[in-house]
């Protein structure tokens, strides 16, 4: 069966599943998860736990002798496999398909991986595992349900947010939940069970702790929101990040770009074109938008030009704010109309 994050604590409270499969990216929603999972196990009399590292050297012969032998301390325990990336390759999906084909009612399996993509997805491992237990699949929280997660999870610590102070919140920790959840507990201590913060509590008492992702950037760039955008660029630099690697990420994107509205002038069809260049399906609204945004190649070529310029001032050879520069890069991707001299 498929599990849901946020249904996770209500099916616990019920009969337990022979298996359990997490997977994801996104740490702090996987790591409270499988704690969820391994405390219910605890409670219903799973108290001998065998841990096991399936990397590329992993006996698989280890898992199926361990679902097979009694327990020695305890009448029920919990094997946790945790696999290196987001599969277990070729023995290893045998090994979970043999074990599902006949779980012991003594043991719990509880399997932590990687994202899934979409043919891991339907791999015969998998299916075994939802058909036999259940499959658990951590996304990471979109900035859009950021500051309603942020708000029931302050809900959680026995405290209420005003939506401001959770929107305030949300955009000084994004893309870093384990941040936020942090905040949240500092601001538990600092107010105390029952506090209602408004706008200028939170402000005074949360850090900017965002973390933005170089590539989340340029997609908010493609998306055309040139506000987030700058202040994700402000994150990176603020981290050290190295501007040649923000000048890679954008000019191979435009050049993408400027290939892709030159077939785009002749066909029409976007969505074509967004499968012949294999765009994944959570960047094709982005995409979609920027080349609909700039449909001529000749606006794309302009913008490799102005990258052109920034990489030989990071080079040295030619004179300018490299950081500037790169704002404005990003800002003509998201549409901004920017006079360059």
């Amino acid at each position: 069966m498929k599990l849901w994050a946020d249904k996770l604590t209500d099916h616990l409270r019920g009969t337990l599943l022979p298996a359990y499969l997490v997977s994801g990216e996104e740490p702090l929603q996987l790591n409270e998860s499988v704690d969820a999972i391994r405390a219910a196990a605890r409670a219903r009399g799973y108290t001998e736990r065998q841990v096991f590292h399936a990397d590329t050297a992993f006996d698989w012969n280890q898992l199926l002798a361990a679902s097979e032998s009694l327990s020695l301390f305890s009448e029920r325990q919990l094997l946790e496999l945790r696999l290196a990336g987001s599969g277990p390759g070729d023995a290893g999906a045998k090994a979970i398909a043999a074990y599902m084909a006949s779980p012991s009612p003594d043991n719990l399996l509880l399997i932590t991986c990687g994202k899934l993509d979409k043919r891991q997805q339907q791999s015969a491992w998998v299916k075994a595992v939802d058909g036999g237990g259940a499959v658990l699949q951590i996304w990471p929280v979109e900035p859009a349900a950021l500051p309603g997660w942020v708000q029931r999870r302050a809900v959680g610590a026995g405290m209420r947010l005003t939506a401001e102070a959770a929107r305030l919140l949300a955009e000084r920790v994004e893309g870093n939940l384990l941040a936020a959840a942090q905040e949240i507990e500092k601001l538990r201590l600092l107010h105390g069970e029952g506090a209602q913060l408004d706008f200028a509590e939170v402000g005074e008492a949360v850090a900017d702790s965002a973390r933005f992702d170089l590539f989340q950037a340029v997609d908010t760039a493609l998306g055309g929101d040139g506000a987030r955008c700058v202040r994700m660029l402000s994150g990176l630099r603020g981290e050290g990040v190295d501007p040649i690697l923000v000048l890679w990420a954008f000019a191979r994107e435009i050049r993408s770009l400027a290939a892709m509205s030159g077939e785009l002038t002749g066909s029409g069809a976007v969505d074509g074109i967004l499968s012949k260049y294999r765009v994944w399906d959570k960047r094709k609204r982005s995409v979609r938008a920027a080349l609909l945004r700039h449909p001529k190649p000749g606006r794309w070529l302009n913008m490799l030009r102005r990258a052109g310029r920034i990489d030989r001032m990071i080079k040295g050879s030619e004179p300018g704010n490299v950081w500037d520069e790169l704002v404005q890069l990003a800002l003509v991707v998201a549409g901004v109309r920017i006079i360059y001299p």
